[in-house]
């Protein structure tokens, strides 16, 4: 059960997220990289204009052909000219009505985020257990009506995704960094796999029970694909880090590493670096994580 923050491109598109109790994700790289991270049974609210609004939990998730054809958003234009449609879509249930400003200190986790990236940048954003506890006491809880949009009988698709070769998006993609950094976390998000994870590192001691995996993390040095932290911190804050290569790993991949462990400081238990392939000298420049 993960939360997450989605931002939207102008106030119509909100408008029309919040009419229907729907979230639509565009038909590039980008909408499938959330459409991949958000999954059923989790939690999201809308961002737009530095303000957070209402809290939803995510009843269905639909991916749909021909989505030129449907609404309720239009068709969004960037800069480049080039226009996008909204395939990728989550049904959703409100569960809290509320309007609040980004600056709030029970937002930090995310507001820092938003900072060191300098603005949004990104189609969503995760925010910890903390942030979403919070948000559960705010506002009030919904009492209106749960409209839906009527989407008939459009066609569905199942997103595939192929590691080299032919694609035709959003169908078929290649599976990029992006991709593989939120299957890896979701992965890790099984308790049981997180064991697996601590044994085979040398902390079978630790109970994944107290920790939450977390997609992107925003640090001074760079970004943390995968971030493991206490889920709530006593007294001292633990974090592991992940980074995820497609292909071969590279000695700036250590580097990069070792410079967010620097930067976490003494409460970093170690980093893990995932490759397909890793040169047999790579780690003799320092010792490894």
């Amino acid at each position: 059960m993960a939360y997450f923050l989605i931002a939207l491109a102008n106030r119509n598109n909100l408008e029309l997220c919040l009419q229907h109790n729907l979230a639509g994700f565009t038909n590039n790289a980008s909408g499938l990289w959330t459409f991949t991270e958000i999954q059923e049974g989790d939690f999201i609210s809308f961002l737009y204009g530095a303000r957070i609004f209402n809290l939803y939990r995510v009843e269905k998730k639909k991916a749909f052909k021909n989505s030129d054809k449907m609404g309720p958003w239009e068709k969004l234009t960037l800069r480049s000219k080039k226009a996008y449609t909204f395939p990728f879509r989550l049904f959703l249930t409100p569960i809290r009505k509320l309007e609040e400003s980004i600056a709030r200190s029970e937002f930090a986790y995310v507001a820092e985020n938003l900072l060191l990236r300098g603005g949004y940048r990104k189609t969503h954003f995760q925010a910890d257990q903390t942030t979403l506890q919070a948000v559960s006491q705010m506002g009030e809880l919904w009492r209106g009506s749960c409209s839906t949009y009527d989407h008939g009988d459009q066609e569905e698709f199942l997103p595939r995704f192929v590691i080299q070769g032919r694609s035709s998006p959003p169908e078929r993609s290649l599976l990029n960094e992006l991709i593989l950094q939120s299957l890896v976390r979701q992965w890790l998000s099984d308790t049981r796999n997180l064991q697996s994870l601590f044994s085979t590192c040398g902390f079978s001691r630790l109970s994944p029970q107290e920790f939450e995996v977390l997609g992107e993390k925003a640090l001074s040095t760079g970004h943390v694909d995968v971030l493991i932290k206490d889920i709530a911190p006593c007294g001292y804050s633990r974090k592991m880090v992940v980074e995820m290569k497609r292909g071969r790993a590279q000695k700036k991949d250590v580097d990069q590493l070792h410079g967010y462990l620097e930067e976490i400081g003494e409460e970093a238990l170690g980093g893990i670096l995932i490759a397909r392939e890793f040169p047999k000298n790579i780690f003799s420049h320092r010792s490894a994580s």
